[in-house]
């Protein structure tokens, strides 16, 4: 037999005391009210009074098991439970008596089920930690065994021949450049999900916004033969966001659009009006690039994640502009759509409040 079914047959301590209490009462005052009003013996009134005093004990252990004891087993079994890291889903808890033992059963199983989502929230920062650490130690190996092999190979005789050296010199400066825009995406993505970074929303033109962004990267476009084109929209509308962040976001997708194209392909930029509220414009980014895969699709917006990640770092990619983009349109309360098709290119769409 188990302690626990041992505990079930075992006497209810406080049942009994309760119970004791009360018949001692019981007992005291019924040998008074016999002694006083019915003149018997002294001998007959003590077995009397013992009588109704064994009595009560006996009806008062009775009601007090019954009403209180599996209520209180239930909020020691979920006392227990607790402290073991344990958590259940606790069935036949509830009784119509409505008193102080059943607002604590109560209250203990949803103090359990607090406590419960509490240790999910940190076991998910703490592997969020360890992930996110496994991450950048990942990232910042690459580029920086790079640069010490570049460096040991100079100075180990290949730092007097001019034309390798040179060479060197540019892979060197390349990886250098690799960790500054890393370490900068990675402080700004850890800021975006601390909720550090606040986002200061005010009306702004959008026309004006995402000319200076394709003004900008025209000449990266232009380097890698793809065209950016800029559909014409009212250069008068104004909506409302964090004016630079919204700019990081066109940077990001536009860029992409722009690194993972094909010699001869194009990035259109489009306005239109979003079908499911008036009061919002949709903006699209489409690129007629290699396209992603529709198994990796659901996790581009990942930290990390890339589709090819060998062709990614040759690129220039840090793996975080896409979560990025996608924390920013989540504080702004707005949505992100996404869609894309190997071959044939993708399409990254966002939401933006209009002001009215």
């Amino acid at each position: 037999m188990t302690a626990s079914k041992k505990k079930k047959i075992g006497l209810f301590k406080l049942g009994l005391r309760i119970a004791l209490y009360s018949s001692l009462v019981s007992g005291a005052s019924s040998f008074l009210v016999l002694i006083i009003f019915y003149n018997l013996s002294l001998l007959s009134t003590a077995l009397a009074a013992c009588a109704i005093a064994f009595l009560v004990l006996l009806i008062s252990y009775f009601f007090n098991y019954k009403l209180q004891y599996k209520r209180l087993e239930k909020l020691e079994e979920i006392s227990r439970n607790i402290s073991k890291k344990r958590f259940e889903e606790y069935q036949g808890i509830t009784t119509n008596y409505g008193d102080e033992v059943d607002y604590l059963v109560k209250h203990f199983v949803k103090s359990s089920r607090t406590i419960e989502r509490e240790i999910q929230r940190l076991n998910r920062i703490e592997n969020y930690r360890k992930e996110f650490i496994g991450d950048i130690s990942h990232e910042l190996k690459t580029p920086i065994f790079a640069i010490q092999g570049f460096v040991e190979t100079l100075l180990n005789g290949a730092l007097e021949d001019e034309e390798v050296n040179r060479e060197f010199l540019k892979k060197t400066m390349r990886n250098v450049n690799r960790l500054i825009y890393l370490t900068k995406d990675l402080m700004e993505i850890s800021k975006l999900e601390t909720g550090e970074l606040k986002s200061d929303i005010e009306p702004f033109y959008l026309y004006e916004v995402i000319h200076d962004v394709v003004d900008s990267l025209q000449h990266k476009a232009e380097r890698d033969d793809v065209k950016l084109k800029l559909k014409e929209f009212d250069k008068n509308l104004q909506v409302r966001g964090d004016k630079n962040q919204i700019k990081q976001v066109l940077i990001n997708l536009i860029e992409n659009g722009v690194k993972y194209n094909i010699k001869g392909g194009k990035v259109e930029i489009e306005l239109e009006q979003f079908k499911k509220d008036k009061n919002r414009v949709l903006l699209s980014i489409r690129d007629t690039g290699i396209g992603i895969d529709e198994s990796d699709l659901a996790r581009v917006t990942e930290r990390f994640f890339r589709v090819d990640k060998s062709r990614s770092r040759e690129r220039g990619g840090t793996g975080l502009g896409l979560a990025i983009v996608k924390h920013i349109i989540e504080a702004h309360r707005e949505q992100l759509y996404y869609e894309s098709k190997i071959n044939e290119g993708t399409i990254f769409k966002f939401t933006l409040r209009k002001v009215q």
